[in-house]
């Protein structure tokens, strides 16, 4: 599980990375998309990687903690894709404004 995991994160920075270099502002807004998406999912991973097991504590019962998933990591991921979403959107606004007024989409803002 963690081996693809690794390598889900490794192949969304990689993709993230080679469209921030390119030409076109569209490219570079979804590059920045699967960025955070790979951040997303690295902040997940740090609260451990559990599966079959409950969450919710047994009254009497020892508890141990490395029985069961830290909670903060997928708060900060939910809260981290509900702004990621809105700044996407916000880019696109703002890539859409810039198309209108200049008319090219390039990130320099003209044509070769």
């Amino acid at each position: 599980m963690e081996l693809v995991l690794s390598l889900a994160i490794g192949v969304l920075v990689s993709s993230g990375v080679w469209l921030l270099v390119r030409p076109r502002t569209y490219q570079v807004i979804i590059g920045l998309a699967l960025l955070s998406y790979a951040v997303n999912l690295f902040i997940f991973s740090m609260g451990r990687l559990r599966t079959n097991m409950p969450p919710i504590v047994e009254p009497g019962v020892e508890i141990d903690p490395a029985a069961f998933a830290d909670p903060v990591p997928q708060a900060l991921v939910l809260t981290a894709i509900v702004i990621g979403f809105a700044t996407t959107a916000l880019f696109l606004v703002i890539l859409l404004a810039s198309r209108g007024l200049t008319g090219t989409d390039h990130v320099d803002g003209r044509e070769p």
